[in-house]
This record gives C-alpha cells, sequence and structure tokens, in this order.
C-alpha cells in the first residue's frame, strides 16, 4: 500500500524546468563567484599589511640602535672611509670611552648587499681594554631591506645632531622614518 502511494506521487510530479535548473546554477554561480573574489582581496591585503609591518620593524630596529649608540658617542664620524656613491654618508663610526673602567667601544655602521637589490644595515661592535687591546668583536645585522641613497636612507651631521633618515622597502611597501639625536656632551 506504502509503494502505491509512492507511485502516485512521482506519477503526479514533472520535476524541474530547464529554465529553473539555469536560474539556480547561475545564482550559485554568482554566490561562489563573490565568495571567491572576497577571498583573494583578504588575502592581497593581509600580503600587503604584513610586508608594510616588515617595513616598519626594519625601520624601527634600525633608529633604534643607531640612536642608542650615538647617544653614547663621544666622537661621530661620518667621513672615515669617504662618502659612497649613494650619498647615503655610510659607514657610520661611532666610539665612546667608559667612565669607570677606561674600556674603549667602537660601533661601525655599515650597508651591506643583499641578494635582489636592497640592502642591510650591519652594526659591528668592537671593544678595546684601557691598554687598546682588542677583547670583544660583534657584528650583527639590525635590519634588511634598506633602500640607500639621498631621499632614502641617509646620514647627517650637522651642528652638533646626528640625523638618521632610514627606508625599507618589502614588495612594494614602503616605511620611512627620520631619526634625531644628539651625543652626549664632551664630543
Amino acid at each position: 500500500m506504502i509503494f502505491h502511494r509512492l507511485r502516485l506521487i512521482n506519477k503526479n510530479q514533472r520535476g524541474f524546468t530547464l529554465i529553473e535548473i539555469l536560474v539556480a546554477l547561475a545564482i550559485t554561480g554568482l554566490i561562489t563567484g563573490g565568495i571567491t573574489g572576497t577571498i583573494f582581496q583578504v588575502i592581497t591585503i593581509e600580503a600587503r599589511t604584513s610586508n608594510h609591518m616588515t617595513a616598519v620593524r626594519q625601520v624601527q630596529n634600525a633608529g633604534f640602535w643607531v640612536s642608542r649608540d650615538a647617544t653614547m658617542a663621544q666622537t661621530v664620524d661620518l667621513e672615515w672611509q669617504g662618502e659612497t656613491p649613494s650619498g647615503s654618508k655610510f659607514p657610520l663610526k661611532l666610539t665612546w670611552t667608559e667612565w669607570d673602567n677606561n674600556e674603549k667601544y667602537e660601533v661601525i655602521y655599515t650597508l651591506q648587499n643583499m641578494i635582489g637589490g636592497p640592502k642591510q644595515l650591519q652594526r659591528q661592535h668592537l671593544t678595546y681594554d684601557a691598554d687598546g687591546y682588542e677583547i670583544g668583536n660583534e657584528t650583527t645585522i639590525l635590519a634588511q631591506y634598506i633602500i640607500p641613497g639621498v631621499g632614502q636612507t641617509r646620514l647627517d651631521f650637522t651642528d652638533g645632531k646626528l640625523t638618521l633618515t632610514v627606508t625599507a622597502t618589502v614588495e612594494r611597501q614602503s616605511e620611512t622614518r627620520t631619526y634625531e639625536v644628539i651625543p652626549r656632551p664632551g664630543m
């Protein structure tokens, strides 16, 4: 008896028309396309934001270390190896002597080539004892993706103030900041 009723239901149903199926497919396609476009847009924005934050971190790290060392410096020397072709005035040499143990510290900042064009900021920290013997030599890469040159990354030391302008670019996302530091008295 149940089977007889099922047969009657099936006889009276005709199914979907071709137009109804095409409309359903079109609506499904529009919804899927919209969702896919939104997902790609979110991924693109996330990548840009990540690249910009990487550039910001590189610039902040460079500014922190140069400012820290320049604040302690008794001498600032931008001319000790002559000006670079890019006009960035690197390398920077900062020196100071500790008042309690007469150890001499020398920090040299240079821009080194990276694969692909930009440069990396390198910090070499040398320590000498009171007799002038080297007792420490440490080299660290502080920042990457640095773009040297006038209007980009450069140093200037005028009127007792060291000015560092640093630019980092990661996948077309750039960040530029300027740091001004007055070294300690006694220069």
